[in-house]
């Protein structure tokens, strides 16, 4: 634990000295540092998706001292501090696991997570769908409304339900590219998307994680293609790349 608090403190003292003596440093508000801090947060995401460790443990430390910037920021502008933020994400632990620090006995993470919900609407949420951010890709926030939403019990029975749902919206995409109104197109196949989403949650898939994965393998077989290819792509047939394809494959 000291060493651990020493390495704490090193990067505070650092972030005083680039703060005070740094011409960038110096000159950075939380408007200019969103942007980038939005860059390590993905490629943090990249590096956990390609299971890097040693990419994981330098983008967690790019992230950590965003976070204490935005922190040393606050303080010169007498918001508040970073033992401020430290104790108030300590005292919400505590107060939304009241099965480790109360006298609440919760059974399994389904439990814990549906209190967790409950204990947030009495804390003066609004909404289930308070804490979603805006900003999150569309994907990962098809997942997270349906997963609170299911906190509180908007949910379905079974995955045979879901996906019974799944085929219903292929149906009605169906003939919505019959009728040609692009508009309503567009809508249900955001449905497809979302009904899909949600089987995956039934399925304990993390549809974000498997398409970012299905990514890389496409990028890797093309990029395959692209180096073993003895003329131009745009003078290939189908046929010929998707030779090199299944060679990729293999």
């Amino acid at each position: 634990m000291r060493e651990k608090t020493e390495a704490f403190g090193r990067l505070l003292k650092i972030m005083d000295e680039l703060r005070e003596k740094c011409p960038w440093d110096r000159v950075q508000t939380i408007h200019t540092l969103r942007n980038l801090t939005v860059e390590e947060t993905y490629e943090l995401a990249d590096a956990i998706t390609a299971e890097n460790w040693g990419e994981i443990r330098e983008e967690l430390g790019d992230l950590m001292l965003h976070m204490v910037f935005y922190a040393k920021i606050a303080e010169e502008e007498n918001h508040f501090d970073i033992a401020g933020v430290l104790h108030a994400v300590c005292e919400k632990l505590v107060e939304r696991h009241p099965h480790i620090y109360g006298d609440l006995s919760l059974d399994n993470q389904e439990d814990v997570k549906k209190n967790w919900e409950q204990i947030k609407l009495k804390s003066g949420k609004k909404s289930v769908l308070g804490g979603v951010p805006q900003s999150l890709p569309a994907m990962v926030k098809a997942y997270r409304m349906q997963e609170k939403t299911a906190q509180v019990g908007f949910e379905w029975e079974n995955k045979d339900q879901v996906w019974e749902k799944v085929v219903e919206e292929m149906e009605e995409f169906k003939q919505a590219l019959d009728s040609g109104n692009r508009a309503e197109i567009e809508d249900e196949f955001g449905d497809i998307l979302f009904s899909l989403v949600n089987y995956a949650r039934f399925e304990n898939i993390d549809p974000e994680t498997a398409l970012s994965k299905v990514n890389q393998k496409f990028k890797k077989r093309f990029e395959f293609i692209e180096k073993h290819a003895d003329k131009p792509l745009e003078e290939m047939t189908l046929s010929e790349m998707d030779a090199l394809w299944n060679r990729a494959k293999k």
